[in-house]
């Protein structure tokens, strides 16, 4: 393992501590930011969380400067093909209770990005939740990271479209 890859990780478990220690109302665990190829445009994050606060929250909205335009996506099959989708609504998180999101399912979406995610840097994400606001984590960019089911792949003609419901 490297020393810019460990040092990469020390940083981003000090950081996701931080992020979640002065006020206990979300952990993060297990995320991760990939992008297709090193010229691609959009690139995703990959992010489990905790709901640790005793209250139904919502994550409404994601930022981060890595990209132009960051949104809530999801994937759903319409006539055995998967789609991609805005989730405008967000995605519920209720009290004691965790979402992943992950390859094929729900994620971060990062559109324009302003440069190339590279093995071992890090992303900062700004997540904003309807009751507990805004929460910043570092995301590292593992792009050698693989998918946790058989879950990922999408099917060619597979596009954009907008969910109503998570």
């Amino acid at each position: 393992m490297s020393l810019k890859l460990i040092s990469a990780a020390l940083l981003a478990a000090t950081l996701s501590t931080a992020a979640f220690a002065e006020d206990m109302a979300f952990k993060v665990t297990d995320s991760y930011a990939r992008s297709a190829s090193a010229n691609a445009q959009t690139g995703a994050a990959f992010i489990t969380l905790m709901n640790m606060s005793g209250k139904d929250d919502r994550l409404i909205s994601a930022a981060s400067p890595a990209a132009k335009r960051v949104e809530l996506h999801t994937h759903i099959e319409n006539d055995g093909i998967m789609r991609m989708v805005h989730v405008e609504e967000g995605f519920p998180v209720e009290a004691g209770e965790m979402i992943e999101m992950q390859r094929g399912g729900k994620h971060v979406m990062m559109m324009g990005l302003n440069g190339a995610l590279e093995q071992g840097a890090m992303v900062p994400v700004t997540l904003t939740f309807e009751k507990a606001g805004a929460m910043e984590v570092m995301v590292p960019v593992d792009l050698e990271r693989m998918p946790k089911s058989g879950h990922g792949m999408m099917k060619q003609g597979a596009g954009h479209g907008k969910a109503s419901d998570s």
